[in-house]
């Protein structure tokens, strides 16, 4: 392998989600910030949630007239 070519590797990084939820794990990058993690998502949760992005739901609802 080649010398100086690689990034430093953080066994510490800390991961920052949008819930609230922090962890450790291993990254080339000193912190994250994720905003689903295996607290929150839904497939962890069981709980059946729409992941909105930007107003997309409410576009796709808007565009084909659909009501709650």
């Amino acid at each position: 392998m080649k010398d100086k070519i690689h990034p430093k590797y953080y066994t510490d990084a800390k991961v920052t989600c949008s819930c609230g939820n922090t962890f450790t794990t291993g990254s080339i990058r000193k912190e994250l910030k994720v905003e689903l993690c295996s607290k929150c998502h839904p497939f962890f949760t069981g709980e059946q949630r729409i992941v909105d992005t930007a107003g997309r739901v409410e576009r796709f609802k808007r565009r084909y007239k659909l009501t709650d």
